[in-house]
């Protein structure tokens, strides 16, 4: 049994959803990565090393494509997303070599249903976004620029300038989007807080004055108003504040009792990060910018970190993320991996979730995307149900791509594995 070739499709959702696949003479398996400049031609690259390889010798071939990359120093970034996205295809490709689901290749699964949260976006409309989150407009979106954009603020970017957001974030406006939320069941959600809003003086330096933290704060206090005590709430930064400041913003939400607070300071610097955590009562979140096991090791030995956030898709892979949570694990500390992906992305990175003992809930992106659940076959319908998504028993990852709707949604000027698409 011999790696025959690897091939890439690349779908237009709200993000680039890079997909990978790679065959064998009777069989294949798909995989998909975190997007990134040049994704589908670094994946080409690195083919080549796995032609005429036995797919099943998974670990050895992902150090394989490891030791490729590494004279280059890329220990993150593109190549990574490249390896995630093809492991997780070798991967779904051995379980149905094997005709097991990929949970039972990690050594079984703790649960049969994997908790969700939904990532709510109040105030804008998601649209798609380039490699560099710059909106674009696909067929399938409005042709009409959306809140996000009129503002100059992407789905995870900062606003510069101070444009009038007065009824585009307010509370009124978080309260109705989590009510519509726990209204779908699910029983976790998050939602941005470094939004645009009028008391913003400079956009560049990290600092909060005490009217954004009275703002931010009216956010929180809407979700948590509206639905109640037994619902999780996070909230997310994106790696905005410097350190002060965003101990006195998780100071102020302390009454609300938050799940998680997501990246409020860089995560380059890992006792910044053990400061603000050690500092609050709230548990700080990060992680999603983060490679390897060696990228999370000095972060769990610190202390740094109270929930770690890895994206499944680009981490190294979905061997290398159940490595990770083993990792933090030992630190007890919970896993709440980070998704933006389409529902291949989703459903393998619910194997890893399945498979470890300290899953706190997995992100789901896409609530906007009107055709997510028409992708795939094989799941049941809808694929999120009441917040959670069941696993089976089916061989892999347990779904496959549903190429007649998918056709649909491909990005321009991409190969549809191997195909020139009209």
């Amino acid at each position: 049994m011999k790696i025959k070739r690897i091939e890439t499709a690349v779908i237009q959702g709200n993000y680039d959803w890079t997909l990978v696949r790679v065959y064998t003479d009777n069989e294949y398996g798909t995989g998909e990565c975190f997007f990134s400049p040049g994704l589908t031609a670094v994946i080409r690259d690195l083919a080549p090393l796995l032609i005429g390889e036995d797919p099943r010798d998974v670990d050895r071939l992902w150090y394989k494509m490891r030791w490729a990359i590494s004279p280059s120093g890329s220990t993150g970034g593109t190549a990574w997303h490249a390896i995630s996205g093809i492991e997780a295809a070798l991967w779904d490709l051995v379980g149905k070599i094997f005709d097991i689901p990929v949970y039972q290749l990690f050594g079984g699964k703790y649960r049969d249903k994997i908790r969700i949260y939904m990532d709510c976006h109040a105030g804008e409309s998601l649209e798609a976004l380039s490699n560099v989150l710059l909106p674009v407009f696909p067929e399938w979106g409005s042709k009409k620029r959306s809140t996000s954009s009129e503002i100059n603020h992407p789905a995870h970017g900062r606003a510069y300038g101070q444009p009038d957001v007065h009824e585009v974030f307010t509370p009124e406006m978080y309260a109705k989007r989590a009510r519509e939320a726990v209204d779908m069941g699910f029983t976790a959600i998050k939602f941005d807080l470094d939004v645009p809003n009028p008391y913003t003086y400079d956009t560049y330096n990290g600092a909060l004055n005490k009217a954004e933290i009275q703002f931010m704060t009216s956010l929180v206090e809407a979700v948590r108003t509206e639905v109640g005590d037994h619902i999780d709430i996070g909230f997310d930064c994106h790696w905005r504040y410097n350190v002060q400041d965003a101990i006195r913003l998780a100071h102020a939400l302390e009454p609300y009792d938050i799940a998680f607070l997501e990246d409020p300071v860089p995560p380059e610097n890992i006792e910044a990060q053990r400061i603000m955590s050690q500092a609050v009562k709230t548990t700080i979140s990060s992680g999603e910018n983060r490679y390897l096991r060696s990228g999370f090791r000095e972060i769990l030995e610190g202390h740094a970190l109270g929930m770690i956030a890895p994206d499944i898709q680009k981490v190294g892979g979905l061997l290398e993320a159940k490595r990770i949570a083993d990792m933090a694990d030992t630190y007890y500390v919970n896993v709440a991996p980070h998704n933006i992906s389409s529902p291949i992305g989703t459903f393998a990175s619910c194997h890893v979730a399945a498979s470890i003992p300290n899953f706190f809930a997995l992100e789901f992106h896409a609530a906007d995307v009107p055709f997510w659940n028409d992708l795939i076959l094989g799941a049941d319908e809808p694929v999120i149900k009441n917040g959670y998504i069941h696993l089976s028993d089916k061989p892999g990852i347990g779904i496959e791509l549903n190429e007649e709707v998918a056709k649909k949604y491909a990005k321009p000027g991409e190969l549809w594995f191997g195909e020139k698409l009209t």
